[in-house]
């Protein structure tokens, strides 16, 4: 069968995004409606296309609350007032919804019903500061975890730590109400806890020792932060938790694989939690990639590798240039292939690969032949981070704009 490499990346990568909507997700897993008032609350890219969601489910219920999402994330709504505010680095925006939040399930009794809408990025969209931290504090806190190539759970820990709503306190907050989580996972192992910092989760990991965090993000660190990472907090009350997951990166994974079967394409699932440093990581899809279309190992075409997760990219002393990790991971990879018959497709299913405008970008054999004959370095500019630029230039970027959805990273590697 002959097909287009590239069209057919672009119709999995849609297939995966299409998965996680919820519009389509989020009525099944809607609790029964309490006997008092039922108020919505929630943070994430998505918060505000789930709350959509929330009231086209519950057409006769009435609902108040309010949700924050990302500037350019927001979608109408008829009762749940919609906030926006700044990602990945808080704003004064993102800490007034916090407090809006905290007020809107203050108050309620036992019969009253709070359902919380979390989706990725909700940490930096609800933020509000310890009370000893500061609103630019917890930004510069913020920016330090960004360069500093730390796994998102570790910069989940350190956010739960330095705030007053993460980490179970949206709960506690809302008590003696009875709290209902519906969650569109963005992170590897779809940890509750981790999903926007655990607004609604216990955190068993509260007292844990965060000193080598606190060393690892260096002089900078504002004093006040490094005084709550170094030391050790009181426990929180525990309690359990109603969390429900309505779409994870797995899930995304698997509609991808069923468009491909559907193709004639073997597909081959990787994982739906691979971290690490991007370039790296395209290293090494590389390898797997050559020796799937060299040996048939460890599967053989016409088959497509399939992968979520999240990698991250340590700036270091250089000035980077425009990049994001998953052009950073394609460059990586296509500098390994070196024109070998292979493309690649890799995106984050927001929409937005790290503060650029692109989801991502695609990979062909002729990647690195058309960028050198645009006057391009591939080399130097993996080196400085500025892979958007050269996928900008020689037109290989995938732009979407928002999704209204977030389930991680998509990667997919077509093998002919």
């Amino acid at each position: 069968m002959t097909r287009d490499p590239k069209d057919l990346l672009l119709r999995l990568f849609r297939a995966a995004v299409d998965s996680a909507n919820p519009a389509k997700t989020i009525a099944q897993h809607l609790p029964d409606p309490p006997l008092g008032r039922v108020v919505v609350v929630g943070a994430g890219k998505s918060a505000a296309a789930m709350a959509a969601a929330v009231e086209a489910a519950w057409p006769n219920v009435d609902l108040s609350g309010v949700v924050v999402t990302r500037y350019g994330h927001a979608v109408p709504t008829r009762q749940i007032e919609v906030l926006q505010a700044a990602h990945p680095v808080p704003d004064a925006n993102g800490a007034i919804a916090a407090q809006r939040i905290l007020q809107a399930v203050s108050g309620l009794g036992p019969d009253d019903l709070v359902l919380a809408l979390i989706s990725g990025g909700g940490s930096a969209l609800m933020t509000a500061p310890a009370p000893s931290l500061t609103l630019d504090e917890k930004m510069q806190v913020n920016r330090l975890l960004l360069a500093s190539g730390a796994p998102i759970s570790v910069m989940n820990r350190v956010r739960r730590r330095l705030s007053a709503i993460k980490g179970g306190r949206l709960a506690l907050a809302a008590a003696p109400a009875r709290v209902v989580t519906l969650a569109i996972s963005d992170v590897p192992g779809d940890d509750p806890l981790a999903i926007a910092s655990g607004p609604t989760v216990w955190d068993p990991d509260a007292a844990m020792d965060m000193s080598a965090i606190a060393a690892q993000l260096g002089d900078d660190l504002p004093p006040s932060a490094r005084r709550l990472l170094l030391e050790t907090p009181a426990p929180l009350p525990r309690f359990d938790a109603n969390y429900r997951m309505i779409s994870t990166p797995l899930l995304a994974l698997r509609a991808a694989a069923d468009l491909a079967r559907a193709e004639g394409i073997t597909p081959l699932i990787l994982g739906d939690a691979i971290e690490g440093e991007a370039a790296a990581a395209g290293q090494v899809m590389a390898g797997i990639a050559q020796s799937a279309a060299l040996h048939g190992l460890p599967v053989k075409g016409p088959a497509v590798l399939l992968s979520g997760g999240e990698t991250t990219v340590t700036i270091g002393a250089v000035k980077p240039g425009r990049g994001g990790r998953n052009t950073e991971f394609l460059l990586s990879m296509a500098s390994a292939l070196n024109g070998a018959n292979i493309h690649a497709l890799a995106c984050d299913t927001d929409g937005i690969d790290g503060s650029e405008d692109a989801a991502g970008a695609i990979v062909t054999p002729d990647t690195l032949l058309r960028a050198r004959a645009a006057g391009l370095d591939p080399a130097a500019m993996l080196a400085r981070h500025d892979s958007y630029s050269l996928f900008s230039r020689i037109g290989d970027l995938v732009t979407t704009g928002p999704t209204l959805t977030n389930v991680n990273d998509f990667r997919a590697v077509y093998i002919p």
